[in-house]
């Protein structure tokens, strides 16, 4: 009986990543195609069925179900559901609209996106210094970024690349031409790239509504939350306003962005103390943000650490 070397398992390993990342590609590739032919009202709405059917039979739904449980004890098994249901119709929709992002900017049809704040964003663009937003993954929050480069604000905005590298390109194609920012990657190298571009007097954007296993331990719906400190160690460090900038769904694939007014950023003197008062601000607001839209948040994170 012949085995396979060390060697040729690693080679098969390989040839079955690639495959199967070829095989993703070309089933988002053709489902984006699909959406694109539709007009973005029939897109959405098609999507939202797509998701609302098929994501709450999915194992992964569970771990929603419970987030869901510890947030909103109160909450009976079928407001749970119907919450359950409602984020997965968001999930479909906001899949769908990818294929057009390009067409779903601000400023553009008035009817499709209401801004509101947007004075906040003349004070910031009049003031010549770059802001710090964050948000969170609520509605549709690719569409957040148009608020900032629809007004030709320069605009760095941090992501996480998928683990399928074609699929990646892919979908940062289609951010950067559909939102008109540049997009740095979550790590490191990301952070050095964040405060160069606020060096450079580019605006910088964030999203903090996920579990950091290193982050600092935060309040969130009564619990502690393992926080990323990132946001807070950039506002402090480089002096800058933190913006919250909030989504929300209000009917098929018509949205409203609030530009929030900056946090009040306290200096104590004392580094830890001043990065844990800033992002107990930060995720108070996230909270509240959840808590009026239950249904438009991704409640698939593993927020809290506890499966």
């Amino acid at each position: 009986m012949a085995f396979l070397t060390a060697e040729e398992m690693h080679r098969w390993s390989r040839t079955f990543r690639l495959l199967r990342n070829i095989s993703e590609f070309l089933l988002v590739l053709f489902a984006l195609g699909l959406f694109r032919v539709l007009p973005i009202d029939s897109a959405s709405a098609l999507g939202g069925r797509i998701g609302r059917g098929l994501g709450p039979i999915l194992p992964v739904s569970r771990r929603a179900r419970h987030n869901l449980t510890m947030a909103f004890p109160d909450k009976s098994a079928e407001e749970i559901e119907t919450i359950v249901e409602g984020m997965w119709e968001n999930f479909g929709r906001t899949a769908a609209e990818y294929a057009h992002l390009r067409r779903l900017r601000c400023y553009g049809d008035a009817n499709r996106i209401e801004v509101l704040g947007s004075e906040i964003l003349d004070q910031a663009q009049e003031s010549g210094e770059p802001h710090i937003f964050f948000s969170g993954h609520f509605a549709n929050l690719e569409l957040e970024g148009t608020s900032i480069t629809g007004r030709n604000m320069p605009l760095t905005i941090v992501y996480r690349a998928a683990n399928n590298p074609l699929v990646d390109f892919l979908l940062l194609q289609l951010r950067k031409y559909g939102i008109g920012a540049a997009f740095v990657p979550k790590g490191a190298s990301g952070a050095r790239e964040l405060i160069a571009a606020l060096g450079d007097g580019r605006h910088v954007g964030l999203l903090v509504d996920q579990k950091m296993n290193d982050g600092i331990p935060v309040p969130f719906f009564g619990r502690d939350a393992m926080t990323a400190p990132a946001l807070a160690q950039l506002a402090l460090k480089s002096d800058r306003p933190v913006i919250p900038l909030q989504i929300e769904r209000l009917q098929g694939a018509s949205f409203r962005i609030t530009i929030h007014p900056p946090l009040d950023v306290q200096k104590s003197g004392e580094r830890e103390t001043d990065v844990y008062n800033l992002m107990l601000m930060v995720n108070e607001t996230l909270e509240a943000w959840i808590r009026n839209r239950p249904e438009q948040w991704f409640w698939l994170h593993n927020r809290w650490g506890e499966d």
